[in-house]
C-alpha cells in the first residue's frame, strides 16, 4: 500500500513536507474541477445545442442551473464544513460533483442535462469553500501564505488552460467529455484527501446555532423564479412568465424578512449596514454580471458568427486569463499603494472598452486585428480591478468576519452572473433560435455589448463615489498580525481564519 501514512497534525503541517504537498495537491484538484468546469462549458454550448436540438433557453439553463444552486448554497456549504468537518464535506462535494458530471455527460436530453447541472452546483457549493478552508486549517501559520499563493497560482494555470482543453475536447471526443473529464480528477482527489488530509472543524460550531436551511431554500427559490421568468420571457409575456416572476420577488422579500429575524442567519443583514461593504458588493454585482454575460455571448459570437472552431474560440479567450495569472499579484500591490478607488474605477472602464471593441468581431474576423485587441484591453481591466476588489471586501469588515464577507461577496458575484445570463438575451432581443442564424445572433450581440458596457460604467461610478482612497492602506495589518489568506484569491470560503483552539486535536478516520 506504499509508505506509512504520516501522523496528521491539524494546524501544524509544513508545506515542504510530503504531507503538505499532498494537501496542496488535493486542494488544487478539488477547486480545479469546479474552475475548469466553469471555463470549458461555455465553449461547448453550440455543440450541445446542435446535438440535443435545443433552443437558446436550454443553453442559458445549462449555465444558470449550475450557478443557481452554487450561489444559493455556497454559504451553507461552508457552514457544513465548520460543523461536520472540512475534509468530510470537501470529499462529499468532490464525489457529488463527479457523479453529477457523469450524469451531465450521459444526459440523453436537455431536461436531464439541466437537472444534472443543478446537481453539479450543489457539489460545487460543498467543495468550493472546503478547498481553501483545508489550507487555512491544516498548514502551519508560517506556511499558510505560501500555500495559498501556490494554490492560487496553480488554480490560475487551470483556468488558463480550461478554454483550450474545452475546445480540444469538443472538437475531438465531443462535448460530453467536457463533463467526463471531472470523473478521473475526482478519482485521484478523493483517495489523496482521505489518506493525507487531517480533519478539522470549529469546536464552537454546535454552540453557534443550527443551519439556516429556510434561508438557503428561500434564496434558491427566489433566484429560480426570477431566472425562469427572465429566460421564458423571450417567447413573450404569459402567465407562465408573470407567475414565476411574482413568486420569485415575493420569495425574495420573505428571504429578507427571515434573515432579519433569525438568530443565526446565513446572510446577516447587519453586515450590510457597513457602508463600504454594501458599496463594494454593489460594484461586484455590476462587474461580475458584465463578465458572465460577456463570456456567455462571446464564445457563441466567435463560433456562430466568426466561424471559429470550438478549439479556436476557446483559445481566443486565453489572453484575459494569462494576464490575470501573470499580473494579479502586482495589481494587488499597486492597489495597496494607490488605494482601491482608482483601480476600481479604471478597471471597469477598461473592461467596458474591451467589450465595445468586440463589436469589431463579425464574419471572418481576424484574430490579430479584431479579437486580440479586445481581449487584451478586457484582460487589462480585469487585472486592474479583481485583486483590489477582493482586498477591499475583506478590508471593509473586522478580521473575525473576513471569511463571511468573502463568502457573501462570492455568492453575490455568482448570483449576478446567474441573472445576467438569464436576462441579457431578453434585453438584447435574442429569439429562441438566434444562435442558429449568424445574422440574427450578430445583430443581438451588437445590442448586448453596449448594455454590458453600461453596467460596467455604473460599477465604475459607484466605486468612484463610495470607495475611499485610503481604505486598503488603513487596513494594513499591525506588526505580527497575519493577513487573512483569502486576500490571495477571490473565492467562496465562509469560515473565518482558524485559531489554534478551533482545530481538531487528532485526525478522524
Amino acid at each position: 500500500m506504499g509508505a506509512p501514512r504520516e501522523t496528521p497534525v491539524p494546524g501544524g503541517v509544513r508545506l515542504a513536507s510530503a504531507q503538505g504537498r499532498w494537501v496542496l495537491a488535493t486542494s488544487v484538484l478539488g477547486s480545479g474541477m469546479a474552475l475548469l468546469d466553469s471555463t470549458v462549458v461555455n465553449v461547448a454550448l453550440p455543440r450541445i445545442g446542435a446535438d440535443l436540438n435545443a433552443d437558446l433557453a436550454v443553453l442559458q439553463w445549462t449555465v444558470t442551473a449550475y450557478l443557481l444552486t452554487l450561489s444559493s448554497l455556497i454559504l451553507l456549504g461552508g457552514a457544513l464544513g465548520d460543523r461536520y468537518g472540512r475534509r468530510r464535506i470537501f470529499v462529499i462535494g468532490v464525489v457529488w460533483f463527479a457523479a453529477a458530471s457523469l450524469a451531465c455527460g450521459l444526459a440523453p436530453n436537455a431536461g436531464v442535462l439541466i437537472a444534472a447541472r443543478a446537481l453539479q452546483g450543489v457539489g460545487g457549493a460543498l467543495l468550493t469553500p472546503g478547498s481553501l478552508a483545508l489550507i487555512q486549517a491544516v498548514f502551519h501559520p508560517d506556511d499558510r501564505a505560501r500555500a495559498v499563493g501556490a494554490w492560487s497560482g496553480l488554480g490560475g494555470v487551470g483556468a488558463a488552460i480550461g478554454p483550450f482543453v474545452g475546445g480540444w475536447l469538443v472538437d475531438g471526443a465531443g462535448w460530453r467529455w467536457v463533463f467526463f473529464l471531472n470523473v478521473p480528477l475526482a478519482a485521484v482527489c478523493v483517495p489523496v484527501a482521505l489518506r493525507h488530509v487531517p480533519e478539522t472543524r470549529r469546536h464552537d460550531a454546535a454552540a453557534r446555532g443550527g443551519f439556516d436551511v429556510p434561508g438557503a431554500a428561500l434564496g434558491a427559490l427566489a433566484l429560480a423564479g426570477v431566472t425562469y421568468a427572465l429566460i421564458a420571457a423571450a417567447e413573450g409575456l404569459s402567465p407562465a412568465v408573470v407567475v414565476p416572476a411574482v413568486l420569485g420577488v415575493l420569495l425574495g422579500v420573505a428571504f429578507v424578512r427571515v434573515e432579519g429575524r433569525r438568530a443565526d442567519p446565513m446572510l446577516p443583514p447587519a453586515i450590510f449596514r457597513i457602508r463600504l461593504f454594501s458599496a463594494i458588493n454593489a460594484v461586484t454585482v455590476c462587474v461580475y454580471a458584465a463578465f458572465s454575460g460577456f463570456f456567455f455571448l462571446a464564445v457563441l459570437q466567435l463560433q456562430v458568427v466568426a466561424g471559429y472552431s470550438a478549439l479556436r474560440a476557446g483559445t481566443a479567450l486565453l489572453p484575459t486569463t494569462v494576464l490575470m495569472l501573470l499580473l494579479s499579484a502586482r495589481s494587488g500591490e499597486l492597489g495597496q499603494r494607490l488605494g482601491p478607488r482608482i483601480p476600481l474605477t479604471v478597471g471597469p472602464l477598461l473592461c467596458a472598452a474591451g467589450m465595445l471593441l468586440m463589436l469589431r468581431v463579425g464574419p471572418a474576423a481576424s484574430y490579430l486585428t479584431d479579437v486580440l485587441p479586445a481581449m487584451l484591453v478586457l484582460g487589462a481591466g480585469m487585472v486592474t480591478l479583481v485583486a483590489p476588489l477582493t482586498s477591499t471586501v475583506l478590508a471593509s469588515v473586522d478580521v473575525d468576519r473576513a471569511g463571511l464577507a468573502s463568502g457573501i461577496n462570492n455568492a453575490a458575484a455568482r448570483a449576478a452572473g446567474l441573472v445576467a445570463v438569464a436576462a441579457l438575451p431578453l434585453l438584447a432581443g435574442m429569439g429562441p433560435e438566434a444562435y442558429r442564424s449568424a445574422a440574427e445572433f450578430e445583430a443581438s450581440f451588437r445590442r448586448a455589448m453596449p448594455l454590458l458596457a453600461g453596467v460596467l460604467l455604473v460599477g465604475a461610478l459607484l466605486a468612484w463615489l463610495t470607495v475611499r482612497t485610503g481604505t486598503l492602506r488603513a487596513a494594513e495589518p499591525e506588526p505580527g498580525r497575519r493577513c487573512h489568506p483569502e486576500c490571495a484569491y477571490h473565492c467562496g470560503v465562509s469560515s473565518p481564519p482558524l485559531d489554534p483552539g478551533e482545530q481538531e486535536p487528532r485526525a478522524e478516520r
